[in-house]
């Protein structure tokens, strides 16, 4: 029985995510985050979470380098996503978070990684990704397949950052 069985049941609209379809094909397992988009309740955050780990991970690489792997998954997630919305038969369904672990490493491009610009990071990719102001929104609604849902959440981590940058250039 997969995490969103109830929801699907209630709603009839989210098909059900099963440890099958978590690892068939083997990119959903990116796809859904490594599992953090299995969870049932606000799967996004989790996914960004999941983000948060990438960025410090990533974190002692040169910028240039760093921006260049961004990019890398940035493109292949527009693979990554289509496989799994379509293996789920279902666009930018819920469990679908590789978005968002991208959508945090943009937020965080060329931002020290510290703690407390990972959690203001986190904070305001999150609320630009949850409000969807414009042009976020229209992205979203607009463009379909891996490209809309790849899309959407790297505008919004444009967004937090531009934010984020504005807000380390006025405060300190």
């Amino acid at each position: 029985m997969g995490c969103w069985t109830g929801l699907q049941k209630r709603s009839g609209a989210i098909p059900d995510v099963t440890f099958h379809k978590l690892v068939h094909p083997p990119s959903n397992l990116l796809g859904f985050g490594l599992g953090a988009g299995m969870v049932p309740f606000a799967p996004g955050t989790w996914g960004s979470l999941v983000g948060v780990a990438a960025v410090w991970a990533l974190s002692g690489l040169p910028d240039f380098v760093y921006l260049v792997v961004t990019l890398a998954c940035f493109l292949s997630g527009i693979v990554i996503c289509r496989t799994a919305a379509d293996s789920l038969d279902a666009h930018d369904h819920p469990a679908i978070v590789w978005d968002e672990i991208v959508g945090m490493m943009v937020a965080m491009a060329l931002i020290e990684p510290n703690a407390l610009n990972l959690l203001l990071g986190f904070g305001l990719f999150r609320l630009f990704d949850i409000l969807k102001p414009w042009p976020i929104r229209q992205i979203d609604r607009k463009i379909q397949g891996g490209t809309g849902i790849m899309l959407d959440d790297a505008v919004a981590g444009i967004l937090a950052n531009i934010s984020l940058s504005g807000l380390l250039y006025y405060l300190l």
